[in-house]
């Protein structure tokens, strides 16, 4: 068993995963309060102002209610993230129907675009990807995947190119997507959407070119 302190400030364990699966409408109800009340506070605090003490006291439960879903607030967050990527990956899944390079494309950077600004605690959670771990792993997790459904399908768009060469273009292409994506986050929203449009037509020069030159 491991053994961690309940201090929001001294937490030691390095489990991140949820401690309950929950199966029972109240369990995954409670999971699901849990996961709302954190993110409430993540917007009016932030990442590094959340207290798994607050989270409890929102949620409507004991400290130790809360340790028996979630044994620290990264595992929490972690939660919450997972939930971001599995939305994320529905849009992705339906620009694959398609799947038009040109329009298409233009098409995903805004669905995304406008996730990022709406969905709640995206902004917050995320925009620290690169001091957590465990956002690392998710977020690089997800590129791959997504990469390896991409390729599948550009493989007939980039004719004559090595497989190898098409999947590190489908991880190139989103990589640099979602870091302008969420740069844009942090701008005001005239600038965000020059930057937008930059990126669009950065990634239409470089479609263009690298299909005509394969």
């Amino acid at each position: 068993m491991k053994v961690e302190s309940q201090k929001d400030d001294q937490v030691v364990s390095t489990d991140v995963e949820p401690r309950r699966l929950p199966v029972q409408g109240r369990s995954r109800e409670r999971v699901n309060v849990i996961l709302s009340s954190t993110l409430e506070l993540i917007i009016d605090v932030g990442v590094q102002g959340l207290k798994t003490s607050e989270i409890a006291r929102k949620a409507g439960i004991s400290l130790p209610s809360l340790y028996r879903y979630f044994p620290n607030k990264t595992a929490i967050i972690k939660a919450i993230a997972q939930q971001h990527i599995e939305k994320l990956s529905s849009l992705m899944q339906a620009f694959l129907v398609d799947f038009d390079l040109d329009e298409g494309f233009d098409h995903l950077i805004d669905v995304y675009a406008e996730f990022y600004r709406s969905e709640p605690g995206y902004k917050e959670i995320w925009s620290g990807v690169e001091s957590m771990p465990e956002l690392q792993e998710l977020d690089l997790g997800d590129l791959y995947n997504n990469a390896d459904n991409l390729s599948v399908k550009a493989k007939s768009t980039f004719v004559g190119v090595e497989d190898e060469r098409v999947w590190l273009i489908c991880v190139m292409l989103p990589r640099t997507c979602g870091a302008i994506l969420r740069l844009s986050m942090t701008m005001n929203e005239q600038q965000a959407e020059m930057l937008l449009s930059e990126l669009k037509l950065m990634v239409k020069a470089y479609l263009r070119e690298r299909t005509t030159s394969s």
